[in-house]
C-alpha cells in the first residue's frame, strides 16, 4: 500500500507551484481584493496549462486522471491564495463528468476543459443548507426559486444547479429567467452571488450525484485550506529569519520558537486526511462520504487558527492592508465556511456512523 503521492503527481503539482511562484506573489493575490469584478487571468493561465482537463476522460480532450490529483493542484492554488473560478469551475466540470449522459459530455466537456467554456455551482439554498438530501428547489424542464454563495456566476457560461433529491441540472449562463445578485465576499478573490431562477430553461443530467459532488467540493476545500495553511506557517518562518530585535532575528527567541513549532504541528500531519478521502473518492466510494467530512472540518478549522498567528508572528505589519497577510485569513475563512462549517460536518459524520 502506497502512503505517498507518486513521482509523477509530485512533479505536477510542482510544476503548479512554480508556475504561481512567479505569477502569483503576495502583491498579485491582494491585487484581487482591490478592484470590484471578477479577477479571470490567473484561472484563464492555468487553463491553457491543461489543469481544467485533469479529470475530464480523454475522449473528451481531457487527462483522466482522478480527483487525488484534482485536489494535489488545489493545494498550490489555496497556498498562493490564487484569486478566481478554478474550485467552482472544476466542480461544474466534474458534475457533468459525474451525472452527465455521453452526449452531454461530448457537448460541454471540451470547452469545458480548455476553459473557452467556464461553468460553476449553484447549490446552497436559505439557511445554510448545502447538503444534497435537502435541496428543495426542483423541476423537469423550468425551474423558479433562488440559490446563495454562488461562485463567480457573472459571465459563466453555464450553471450546475443542486435539484431535490439530489439531482443536478445545468442552465445557460445566458438563460431568459436568470437574474444574479453579486453580494460581498469574504473572500476578495472568490466572487459570490445571489442566483434568481423564473422559469429558467434547465437541461437535467440524469444520474442524480448531487451528494458526490459535494463530497468532491469538500475535499478540494480541504486540500486549498491545507495549501493555504502550509503557506501561512512558511511565511511566519521566513519572517521570524530576516526580522530582528535587540540585535537578533526574533526566530532565535524561545517563545517565538515555540508558536511556529506549534503551526507547524498543527498543519502538516493533516495533509493526510485530504490525500485519503480524495483516494476513497476515486476508489471506494463508500468510505468518502466520511472521509471528505473529517478532512474539510479539520483542515479548514486549523487554516484560520494558523493564518491568525501567522500574522500575530508579523507584529504591527501583519495588520496592514498593504502587507497583505490578511489575505490568507480570508480566505481561510472562506473555505471554512463554504459547503458547511466544521461542526455541521462533524454532525454529520455521527449521522453516518450511527453514533
Amino acid at each position: 500500500m502506497r502512503f505517498d503521492l507518486d513521482e509523477q503527481q509530485r512533479a505536477f503539482q510542482q510544476m503548479v507551484a512554480d508556475y504561481l511562484e512567479t505569477e502569483c506573489p503576495k502583491a498579485r493575490a491582494l491585487e484581487a481584493h482591490d478592484r470590484a469584478g471578477a479577477d479571470l487571468a490567473i484561472w484563464e493561465a492555468l487553463m491553457e496549462l491543461g489543469l481544467g482537463g485533469i479529470m475530464v476522460p480523454e475522449e473528451q480532450g481531457g487527462l483522466g486522471l482522478g480527483l487525488l490529483d484534482l485536489a494535489i493542484i488545489a493545494e498550490p492554488i489555496g497556498r498562493f491564495a490564487a484569486p478566481g473560478p478554478f474550485f467552482d469551475h472544476a466542480l461544474a466540470t466534474l458534475a457533468i463528468i459525474l451525472a452527465g449522459s455521453e452526449e452531454q459530455k461530448a457537448r460541454w466537456l471540451p470547452d469545458m476543459a480548455t476553459g473557452k467554456l467556464r461553468g460553476t455551482v449553484a447549490l446552497a439554498e436559505e439557511k445554510g443548507v448545502w447538503t444534497a438530501e435537502n435541496w428543495t428547489l426542483d423541476g423537469e424542464a423550468r425551474i423558479s426559486g433562488a440559490k446563495n454563495h454562488v461562485l463567480h456566476p457573472e459571465g459563466a457560461g453555464l450553471l450546475v444547479v443542486g435539484l431535490k433529491g439530489g439531482r443536478l441540472g445545468v442552465v445557460a449562463g445566458d438563460a431568459e429567467g436568470l437574474a444574479v445578485e453579486m453580494l460581498p465576499s469574504t473572500d476578495g478573490g472568490r466572487q459570490i452571488g445571489r442566483v434568481t431562477f423564473s422559469e429558467a430553461a434547465i437541461e437535467l443530467l440524469p444520474r442524480a450525484e448531487g451528494a458526490r459532488l459535494v463530497d468532491a467540493g469538500l475535499i478540494l476545500l480541504a486540500a486549498d485550506a491545507f495549501g493555504g495553511a502550509s503557506a501561512c506557517v512558511t511565511m511566519a518562518v521566513d519572517y521570524a529569519r530576516e526580522r530582528e530585535q535587540f540585535g537578533k532575528p526574533i526566530g532565535s527567541f524561545q517563545a517565538v520558537k515555540h508558536q511556529l513549532a506549534d503551526m507547524a504541528l498543527m498543519v502538516e500531519p493533516s495533509v493526510g486526511l485530504y490525500w485519503y478521502a480524495a483516494h476513497a473518492f476515486d476508489t471506494d466510494p463508500s468510505s468518502a462520504r466520511v472521509a471528505a467530512r473529517l478532512a474539510k472540518s479539520h483542515i479548514t478549522e486549523v487554516y484560520p487558527k494558523v493564518a491568525r498567528r501567522m500574522i500575530e508572528a508579523h507584529g504591527g505589519i501583519g495588520y496592514t492592508w498593504e502587507y497583505g497577510a490578511h489575505v490568507w485569513l480570508k480566505r481561510a475563512l472562506f473555505d471554512q465556511a463554504y459547503l458547511g462549517m466544521p461542526q455541521a460536518h462533524r454532525a454529520r459524520v455521527a449521522d453516518l456512523l450511527e453514533w
